[in-house]
């Protein structure tokens, strides 16, 4: 198991819903740290950087003024295989396909508003963390509880 960092983004629908705390909580419990937090309203020009490997798509420009219609809460989240365990939290990208207990699976009901979003990859994960933070802004620090958490 290695240690590693992940993006993950409430998206509007889930800020406007109020599941920000809940989602947050859902992550914590499972043993993941936050290193940064930052609530925001995206800029049209960094939703674009965000979403790049889409651009042409069909769904391109929907994704881009919803993400950019509503304060997010981006994170970066610390812990063992974080991006992998995070993709298992938020379950899959069509929330009626997702299991219950994940957070799509128990508050999403259309694709296009599936209230989060966690990067797909460690490499995705650091391409989108630049995007959202300046290193000085990740905070390292040790948590007592993680030797409850791993062996």
């Amino acid at each position: 198991m290695a240690t590693e960092q992940t993006f993950v983004m409430v998206k509007p629908d889930g800020v406007q819903r109020g599941l920000c705390g809940e989602i947050v909580s859902r992550l914590e419990r499972k043993g993941l740290k936050i290193i940064a937090m930052k609530f925001m309203v995206i800029k049209k020009e960094t939703a674009e950087i965000h979403y790049g490997e889409h651009k042409g798509r069909g769904f391109y420009n929907s994704l881009i003024s919803f993400i950019t219609s509503g304060p997010v809460l981006a994170m970066v989240l610390e812990g063992n295989n974080a991006v992998s365990v995070c993709r298992s939290l938020m379950g899959k990208t069509n929330p009626q396909e997702s299991a219950p207990g994940t957070i799509r699976g128990d508050f999403g009901m259309d694709t296009g508003m599936n209230l989060i979003h966690g990067s797909d990859s460690p490499a995705s994960a650091e391409r989108e963390i630049s995007i959202y933070f300046r290193p000085e802004e990740l905070v390292s620090y040790e948590r007592t509880a993680d030797c409850w958490i791993y062996e």
